[in-house]
């Protein structure tokens, strides 16, 4: 949709967990691997694109 605000991901790390979040509030979980957290955000960018986003942030 042209009047939504564009996602942008990063991850954070707390500690020896890594997780992904986003512009929009939506946030992955907790991982040990940077690389799976980095893979949740591409995961939540595809499904934005898609149109399949439920619009929630994870807890």
């Amino acid at each position: 949709m042209p009047d939504r605000a564009p996602h942008a991901t990063s991850t954070t790390e707390r500690g020896s967990f890594c997780m992904a979040c986003c512009t929009c509030g939506w946030r992955g979980p907790a991982r040990r691997a940077r690389s799976q957290a980095r893979t949740d955000a591409e995961r939540h960018l595809a499904d934005v694109d898609a149109g399949s986003d439920p619009g929630r942030p994870l807890e």
